[in-house]
């Protein structure tokens, strides 16, 4: 549980204290888009059933000279397990995209302690990857993204209105691919909040595993619930506990170079 726990925070698109809100910078319409990458923070919560696993932070600061920098941290525990992950992604906005240059994961608690690396090296054609101290070099693809930089990228497509959302991501020394599809829209109750929301779920093959998201619109689509079921069963659910928004400069879409 501890484990699959931690794979979904970690690629959550990557969740009781008062909410903290202040309202992003204002934009012109044609760059709604960009909101997503006001400089934020967001608190999460995880349950197995009614039990409280542990927390999770996401943390987006302010652009420096044109480069981001996005964390993901969490500390989850049922019993004598545990698990806590520290993950940090570097990124470029190129003409309107996400670019991700660098990508950092730790693992630790119990069982074995790892780390990935991942270099998107464009001017070479290749990404450099390292996973579990295994090294591999994979051929550089357009649109590539990391599982960090693949949930800031999900949000900002939602400004489009897509029927379906598909992104490829390395991760664990090779190329994998995620698909989700909209539901709907839903209103979300939880502890932090009342939230009008749209409904996103994971596309499978099988029905076995299903995985619902909940990503509220007036918070520049933040998630604000995930629930994990397993054979109909809910294994596993992330509420949204407290966010805050941080005054910034106007975001704009720049074409820019990029630097590696």
């Amino acid at each position: 549980m501890i484990k699959i726990c931690s794979v979904i925070l970690t690629g959550m698109m990557t969740f009781s204290s008062p909410v903290i809100a202040a309202e992003p910078a204002e934009t012109s319409l044609h760059q709604n888009f960009l909101k997503p990458l006001t400089p934020h923070n967001a608190e999460y919560k995880v349950y197995y059933g009614s039990i409280e696993l542990g927390k999770a932070r996401y943390q987006l600061p302010a652009s420096s000279d044109g480069y981001y920098e996005y964390r993901f941290d969490s500390d989850v525990s049922l019993l004598m397990l545990s698990d806590v992950r520290n993950i940090k992604s570097e990124f470029q906005l190129v003409e309107g995209k996400i670019k991700p240059i660098r990508y950092m994961s730790e693992r630790s608690g119990t069982g074995s302690d790892y780390s990935e690396q991942t270099a998107f090296a464009a001017s070479q054609g290749v990404i450099h990857t390292i996973y579990k101290e295994e090294r591999e070099k994979l051929e550089y693809a357009e649109n590539v993204l990391d599982p960090l930089t693949a949930q800031l990228q999900f949000r900002m497509d939602m400004y489009s209105n897509p029927k379906t959302l598909h992104y490829d991501m390395v991760k664990e020394k090779e190329f994998d691919d995620y698909e989700f599809k909209i539901v709907g829209k839903e209103q979300v109750i939880i502890d932090s909040g009342t939230y009008q929301t749209v409904k996103i779920e994971v596309v499978r093959n099988s029905k076995k595993r299903q995985t619902f998201f909940w990503m509220a619109p007036d918070l520049n689509y933040l998630p604000v619930r995930l629930s994990h079921f397993s054979k109909g069963s809910k294994q596993l659910d992330i509420q949204l506990d407290n966010y805050h928004f941080f005054e910034s400069q106007k975001m704009e879409a720049p074409t820019v170079h990029s630097k590696e």
